[in-house]
């Protein structure tokens, strides 16, 4: 299996192709954009001061909030899509991945993006797109017991690289396993409140 993770195939030159593309994707604000073309104002200024959709949602716009997530998802799988169609299934995971990060630290708007679940989501529909199922699977299974959004995706996103890598997609579980840690650290102060109590459940109200 290591081998296979090493044996990487793509050149420096369509690396770097797929990660610039991937990032130009991921960094668009749609959470940003959406809410100022709504005539709320700038989400930033709000609750988390995050542009994710969760954020979104405390503007009280449910539909701005579900296409704040869609479209945060669907930038990264078109990105994977698109460059795989050109470059390569390499190019794809590597496109996947910038996109990730794109959302997580866009240039435009003072690398301050979200903390990255709807770009994984999304990655995971453009490079290997059966997990999304797991993760949605285990999502709901989480949310289900504990009423913890944050823990449940979590949860997921540990799982996810861990079931790539049994199923023998090693390149996939390795960019997935480092996407995960990011997301951790974005997370830490969910965490943080997950180990002390304070998290809010779903549907808790304040």
């Amino acid at each position: 299996m290591l081998s296979n993770l090493m044996s990487w195939q793509i050149t420096l030159p369509i690396a770097l192709a797929a990660a610039v593309i991937g990032y130009l994707f991921g960094s668009i604000p749609f959470g940003l954009i959406l809410t100022r073309a709504a005539g709320l104002g700038d989400v930033r200024s709000i609750g988390s001061g995050n542009i994710g959709a969760t954020n979104v949602l405390r503007t009280g716009n449910r539909k701005l909030a579900a296409a704040t997530l869609l479209l945060d998802a669907l930038k990264a799988s078109a990105a994977a899509w698109i460059v795989g169609y050109f470059l390569g299934e390499e190019a794809a995971i590597i496109a996947g991945f910038f996109a990730f990060l794109g959302h997580l630290f866009p240039v435009w708007i003072g690398f301050k993006g979200g903390k990255g679940v709807a770009t994984y989501i999304g990655t995971l529909l453009g490079i290997a797109p059966i997990m999304v199922v797991l993760f949605a699977a285990v999502w709901l299974a989480i949310a289900f017991t504990t009423r913890y959004s944050s823990l449940s995706a979590l949860v997921a996103m540990l799982i996810i690289p861990i079931a790539l890598w049994i199923l023998g997609n090693e390149k996939v579980a390795a960019v997935m396993a480092v996407m995960t840690l990011i997301s951790y650290w974005k997370h830490k102060a969910n965490i943080s409140r997950l180990m002390g109590g304070t998290e809010s459940k779903i549907g808790a109200k304040g």
